[in-house]
């Protein structure tokens, strides 16, 4: 799943990482925060309603593009 998000640094990287580690699997996610709609990378069973509700939880959003 590939979802845009308004993640902007690695310091909200570094914010949503310990939520996507325990829920997706270290190493299961990357984000490009050079691409135009800083895309998070994940592969994972976890739903799709369940990666948004992490972030949404750290204070940020995601929409899915695939």
């Amino acid at each position: 799943m590939i979802f845009k998000t308004n993640l902007k640094c690695s310091g909200c990287v570094a914010a949503i990482k310990p939520a996507l580690d325990e829920h997706v699997g270290q190493g299961k996610w990357k984000v490009d925060l050079t691409a135009p709609e800083r895309t998070l990378t994940v592969e994972t069973d976890v739903p799709e309603e369940k990666i948004k509700e992490l972030l949404a939880k750290a204070g940020y959003r995601a929409e899915r593009l695939n």
